[in-house]
């Protein structure tokens, strides 16, 4: 979304790509999920009185229109991509197989998921976990509004507590809203460590992934 409101913004995306494009180049195995609140929010469209299955049907759609805008912009910077959608749209991408996804890693291909779980009432942030566990991924980033997980909203409460470190039992505990409880359960089962980070911070990927700049890190370890 950028400064644009709503929608996509071009220098969003471009920085958005050329932040992956580091990454992949130190070779990095990269697969992206990717959300849909810059064009339509199921949780919203059920507030206005749309029915919820119907609304989150809405939502997985927009998660494709922006998977194929980072497919784009990432060709566009020389990145191979493919993108997979868990609901079958054949005309203008994959669908979901987990063998071809792991394939097209292995051979240097950045993969897209799209439509989150292809299922109502699940958040992107359980199909990150879902995928992230099926692809057996060392780590599951979350590029968020913000440099980590606060004890409470930083951009309400100034005093709010940044954290460095956690325990998947803490973050159920505390009910701290960074991934939802199905998200953090998914992964703390599957042993995926879990880093929040800023997605606002040019570089920023790069720099976790190398294991510098701001973040919390969340995982078993006391």
């Amino acid at each position: 979304m950028g400064d644009a409101g709503s929608g996509l913004d071009q220098g969003a995306l471009v920085r958005l790509a050329e932040d992956i494009k580091q990454v992949h180049a130190m070779g990095v195995e990269i697969c992206l999920v990717v959300g849909a609140g810059n064009i339509f929010r199921g949780l919203a469209g059920a507030a206005a009185g749309i029915e919820r299955s119907t609304a989150d049907g809405m939502g997985m759609l927009a998660t494709v229109i922006n998977a194929l805008a980072v497919q784009s912009m990432l060709e566009s910077v020389g990145v191979p991509t493919r993108v997979q959608s868990a609901i079958r749209m054949e005309a203008i991408c994959e669908s979901y197989i987990r063998r071809r996804a792991i394939r097209h890693m292995e051979r240097g291909r950045v993969v897209i998921f799209a439509a989150g779980t292809g299922n109502p009432y699940f958040t992107t942030d359980t199909a990150a976990a879902l995928r992230a566990a099926e692809m057996e991924c060392e780590v599951l980033l979350k590029g968020t509004q913000v440099d980590g997980v606060y004890s409470a909203d930083p951009v309400l409460h100034a005093n709010a507590e940044r954290y460095e470190r956690l325990t998947f039992s803490r973050v159920l505990r505390d009910e701290l809203k960074v991934m939802d409880a199905s998200a953090i359960s998914l992964a703390r089962e599957n042993q995926i460590p879990v880093i929040v980070f800023s997605i606002h911070n040019k570089g920023a990927f790069s720099a976790v992934v190398m294991g510098d700049g701001r973040y919390t890190l969340i995982d078993d370890q006391e």
